[in-house]
């Protein structure tokens, strides 16, 4: 099957097919992200109004929705300009009043009769004790009356869009639906009462009661696992591709490591250990290895990255680890050194700070293999940087990187194994969902020796406190960290805020105690203000979020974070594990500008709580939902018009699982649920997917 099947043509047609939307109206649609029948097949209802006929309004407590049969007694136009226009109507029982503002009097008298029976729908409300309903929705003869579902959905609306319109829209597109193959494992399908898909449709869109509108009606969730069965596919075909027939088999003997083992100071956790294992167990194999390590500030994912480094040495090749910044490079590079040194291995830096003639000798020992593991930043990219033999390529805080930089890498050694490093955590739905390519190793526990940090919330009026607090732990010897809010996105109102914080605090603490970092600032600069903190130099850093990621100096114990309120829960919990690496007992201050909004408490509070990332992210997921968790815009997040990852969370691990059974039953797709996979691929724009089955 090279194109689009044949009987899917219809719901990639024109809008301008369906009943009631002519160009202009098309148009309308397409600014809100409907631009063909499918789209609108897949814009589910966020509600619904009871339409349930009533004998009489005595029946119901306004205000609310009521639809009663009324005979219509008398007209009573407005006599000044700007007055309603107000109709009496009598139910079984009583009467009330219709108002209509704006109204042409012919027009009324044409719609009410005076003496004709008439069913109305509308907003009840009491008014000055008068019963009325202000511009009923629905004014129709008892014939027409039929026609209105007992109970109505109510669609997601953009200007220019009417929910009759979108209504009569989504009917149209609906009979336009063929009745599909199945693509959903049978078994799964029964075990969870799922419609099929043409069923699921219509019931999704004509719910009954609002029990229908939950995530977890079975229609609902039939749709929205399509959704992520179809993602999660293309994930793993991306995966298939990548370790199809290029990777080596890297077997370390586990000489080096054993060495840096026996020289630590402490044992490694279970987690590390584990992750090791998983990591050199992929290595081993004939596939290439693509594997994404999570671990929590602090959770010690360092270590790991270096055994996996050695796994590739122990096997004769070289390692690379990738940073996205000069300063954590450096920083990787300090923390991995002395570790290369107690097993005997070379390892060295390169970044675009590198010329002349150091930078050619370097690169020589690269390609003659007499360095084993480069640290570098992408400045690893260039042309001129050949390796003798890449079998590994780390690559730290992943977000930063997109997919085709890591793929660029992995060209760069004859098949290297690939392992990702994040220190954000991330709901596993969201994992899944960016990551499903890769196999997942979790860093779940903390090293020991950690000591836990302090949370506390502080109003803004007691920043001359704050400040006191500050001059006599410095007075003892201790260093700290205070970051300055994001200002509106101008840089440089950032750049504002952080500078003036530095002036002020250095008048009170004195020449050179306090240093300032922002991202305004030359990168020698930048770097220079943070080597002389991290020597002890400068006791103060002013920063703002350019310490977030992996910055390490043991000795600051001490974090304050002005205007907490303004950054998200994630940030927050990355600019905390910035203390509380030594062994001193370490401090957070979140700094809020009162009154603290709902939510904003709420984020400061489980900051307050826990320390544990993989809580606050599931909470922050809560909060924000998906897109803005990962910042959709540069994280490759699809967006889901069904599936809601917050509450159908289950479903994307399922749809994993069940992709990659699939395509291990059936990798070219060719089978009866395999060819009904493919239209399901293109149902849903997975052209990328299709791609990778190749033609046919």
């Amino acid at each position: 099957m090279t194109g689009r099947p044949e009987r899917l043509f219809p719901l990639f047609g024109a809008l301008t097919a369906l009943d009631g939307i002519g160009p202009k109206t098309a148009r309308i649609f397409a600014a809100a992200g409907i631009e063909k029948p499918r789209d609108l097949l897949f814009t589910l209802p966020l509600s619904g109004v009871d339409r349930h006929r009533r004998a009489t309004i005595r029946e119901v407590v306004a205000p609310a929705i009521v639809t009663v049969e009324v005979t219509v007694a008398g007209h009573a136009a407005p006599r000044t300009r700007g007055r309603p226009y107000r109709v009496t109507v009598q139910d079984a029982e009583t009467s009330f009043q219709l108002v209509f503002f704006h109204a042409r009097a012919e027009y009324l008298k044409a719609l009410l009769p005076q003496g004709a029976r008439r069913v109305v729908s509308g907003k009840l409300e009491i008014f000055d004790g008068v019963a009325q309903m202000v511009h009923p929705d629905h004014v129709l003869t008892l014939q027409e009356a039929e026609a209105i579902p007992l109970y109505e959905p109510v669609y997601p609306l953009h200007a220019g869009i009417t929910q009759k319109l979108m209504g009569r829209a989504t009917r149209s597109a609906l009979a336009l639906a063929p009745a599909l193959p199945e693509w959903i494992d049978p078994g799964l399908k029964s075990r969870e009462g799922w419609p099929d898909w043409r069923d699921a449709l219509a019931q999704a869109h004509g719910p009954e009661s609002a029990v229908d509108l939950s995530p977890h009606d079975p229609a609902r969730a039939r749709l929205a696992y399509d959704e992520l069965f179809a993602h999660q596919l293309t994930l793993a075909l991306a995966r298939a591709t990548s370790r199809r027939g290029k990777g080596r088999e890297s077997h370390g003997d586990g000489q080096l490591r054993a060495r840096v083992l026996a020289a630590l100071p402490f044992r490694p956790t279970g987690a590390q250990m584990r992750a090791v294992g998983e990591i050199a167990a992929d290595m081993a194999a004939p596939q290439r290895m693509t594997r994404l390590l999570q671990g929590d500030v602090g959770a010690g994912k360092t270590l790991v990255a270096l055994m996996a480094l050695l796994v590739a040495v122990e096997a004769g090749g070289q390692g690379v680890m990738m940073a996205p910044t000069e300063i954590l490079a450096r920083q990787h590079m300090a923390g991995l050194r002395p570790l290369a040194e107690m097993a005997g291995v070379r390892l060295d830096i390169l970044t675009g700070r590198d010329k002349g003639a150091e930078r050619t000798a370097k690169l020589a020992d690269l390609a003659e293999g007499r360095i084993d593991i480069l640290v570098g930043t992408h400045a690893v990219f260039q042309k001129d940087v050949v390796f003798h033999d890449l079998r590994l390529a780390v690559i730290d805080e992943q977000h930063r990187f997109g997919v085709a930089q890591r793929m660029e890498l992995g060209a760069k050694g004859r098949a290297a194994d690939v392992l990702v490093m994040t220190a954000t955590p991330i709901p596993r739905s969201l994992a899944l969902a960016q990551y499903g390519d890769m196999d997942l190793s979790v860093l779940d526990e903390k090293p020991p020796g950690r000591t836990p940090v302090q949370t506390a919330l502080v109003s803004a009026g007691r920043i001359d406190e704050v400040v006191a607090k500050l001059r006599h732990a410095v007075s003892e010897g201790r260093q700290t960290y205070w970051v300055c809010p994001l200002v509106e996105e101008s840089e440089v109102s950032d750049m504002t805020a952080a500078e003036d914080r530095f002036r002020r605090l250095r008048a009170i603490m004195g020449e050179g105690v306090v240093g300032l970092v922002h991202g305004q600032l030359p990168p020698a600069e930048k770097d220079a203000a943070m080597a002389r903190f991290a020597a002890g130099e400068t006791k103060v850093l002013v920063a703002t979020t350019v310490i977030e990621v992996g910055v390490d100096v043991p000795n600051a114990s001490i974090m304050v974070i002005e205007r907490a309120e303004s950054f998200g829960l994630s940030q927050l919990h990355q600019l905390r594990g910035r203390v509380g690496r030594g062994a001193a007992a370490s401090t957070c201050l979140l700094m809020y500008q009162p009154p603290l909004g709902e939510t904003a408490r709420r984020r400061l509070e489980i900051l307050r709580e826990t320390e544990d990332g993989f809580r606050i992210a599931e909470e922050d997921l809560a909060i924000r939902g998906a897109g803005d968790v990962i910042g959709t815009a540069q994280s490759g997040l699809p967006r889901f018009r069904i599936a809601d990852l917050e509450r159908q969370a289950g479903l994307m691990a399922l749809a994993q699982s069940d992709a990659r059974k699939l395509l291990l039953d059936d990798p070219t797709l060719e089978g009866t649920r395999g060819q009904a996979a493919r239209e399901l691929l293109w149902l849903m724009e997975q052209d990328r997917a299709i791609r990778l089955i190749g033609v046919g």
